[in-house]
């Protein structure tokens, strides 16, 4: 996964900051990241869909086991 380098370089210029990735170590193939994505992040859609997934098949991503949580 490298650290995922494609993701973070589409995901800084959509207001994504302090992007931390964290491996398993009983398991590198589990992966988790935290991100801060600011109020004014820009909106996805369009090109950046279309980045997005780009650098999730880059960086080793399988869009079906992503599962996204946001703080409560």
């Amino acid at each position: 996964m490298a650290g995922l380098a494609k993701a973070r370089r589409v995901l800084r210029p959509l207001g994504v900051t302090n992007i931390r990735t964290f491996i398993d170590p009983q398991n590198p193939t589990r992966v988790a990241v935290s991100m801060d994505r600011g109020r004014h992040g820009r909106a996805h859609g369009g090109d950046a869909d279309a980045q997005g997934a780009e650098a999730m098949d880059y960086d080793g991503v399988v869009a079906e086991t992503l599962v996204i949580l946001v703080e409560a």
